[in-house]
């Protein structure tokens, strides 16, 4: 039986919350590869731990709240959250990160707003914000990608955005680009093939329309239209090209898993696109100009918040008798 507050595109009504959940894990299997063969086996051991976790505090809030277990953990909406977040932190981080991501994940910002088709936050954004801000350092320090050599400093470091947007120190982008062995065609090594991953998935979950076109489409447009607008050629004062943005960071991973959850999401046709382009051109500002390397997150939840108001106003008019 599906979970009848998730709203979802009109052709998808018959589908189950259990079945377009397996679809998603499914769908994530690319870009899981892609992180396990360039930055090893940290991300699938975070992943199982992750959904250990979730599955022990749902099940734990599901009794408290007197709800079935058998009914609500096989919608698989707690396994689908603990993914995304597995995928998100670094492979190398450290047991208790991940714990305490999970429980602001599913105690928090799922059920303490009444559960699956409540919420109004995107449940792994809210923790991944949580512990990008109260734990910098463990949720920067990313293993080094294959191919690139590994000193006697360690075996973990910034990512590509990360470098690219701290060290440059005024060199052009040939110049750093040639100079750091962190890059690779258009982005980061390894980054590139992963961001492949995921958008190979979301092009299944477009054919199987599991998610609909319009919100990976504005977020992915307007992030390309941001990049290329501040995009000079490769001085000391630009942002990187569109295609080191679209290929970068959790460009992918954010557009077609995250961005299209269809509980916080934008419902309208209209709204999806406000919706996802206003992720996108968030998303290039803090990449640029905040605080962090990567500002997907932040996006999102930001979109969460405006989806009602975007919804309110780009309701269908109704057809006037005539």
């Amino acid at each position: 039986m599906a979970v009848k507050s998730i709203k979802l595109p009109k052709n998808h009504q018959a589908l189950s919350t259990s079945l377009i959940m397996l679809w998603v894990l499914a769908a994530c299997l690319p870009g899981l590869i892609a992180l396990t063969v360039f930055f090893g086996w940290g991300t699938l051991i975070n992943i199982a731990w992750l959904c250990l976790w979730a599955l022990l505090f749902e099940s734990l809030v599901l009794i408290l709240r007197k709800r079935s277990l058998s009914f609500y953990l096989k919608d698989y909406s707690a396994l689908v959250t603990a993914v995304l977040l597995g995928l998100c932190i670094p492979p190398s981080s450290p047991w208790w990160l991940g714990i305490t991501g999970i429980f602001f994940a599913i105690v928090i910002a799922k059920h303490l707003y009444g559960g699956l088709g409540h919420n109004l936050f995107n449940p792994a954004m809210v923790a991944y914000a949580v512990l990008l801000i109260a734990f910098p350092v463990e949720m920067t320090n990313w293993a080094l990608p294959l191919g690139v050599e590994q000193n006697v400093d360690g075996f973990t470091g910034a990512t590509a955005l990360d470098l690219f947007r701290n060290e440059r120190g005024g060199m052009l982008i040939s110049e750093f680009w040639s100079q750091s062995s962190f890059f690779g065609t258009f982005s980061g090594i390894g980054w590139e093939w992963v961001n492949f991953g995921f958008l190979l998935g979301g092009l299944v979950l477009l054919y199987k329309r599991i998610i609909g076109w319009q919100i990976p489409l504005a977020m992915l447009g307007s992030l390309l239209l941001m990049a290329a607008i501040f995009y000079d050629g490769g001085s000391s004062a630009s942002g990187g090209s569109p295609f080191m943005h679209l290929f970068g960071g959790g460009t992918m991973l954010g557009a077609f898993f995250i961005a299209t959850d269809p509980v916080t999401a934008s419902t309208t046709p209209k709204g999806r696109l406000i919706y996802g382009a206003l992720i996108g051109i968030v998303t290039y500002v803090i990449r640029i100009w905040g605080a962090y390397p990567d500002g997907i997150a932040f996006a999102v939840l930001l979109g969460n918040f405006a989806a009602p108001f975007i919804d309110y106003y780009t309701q269908p008019k109704p057809i006037p008798d005539v």
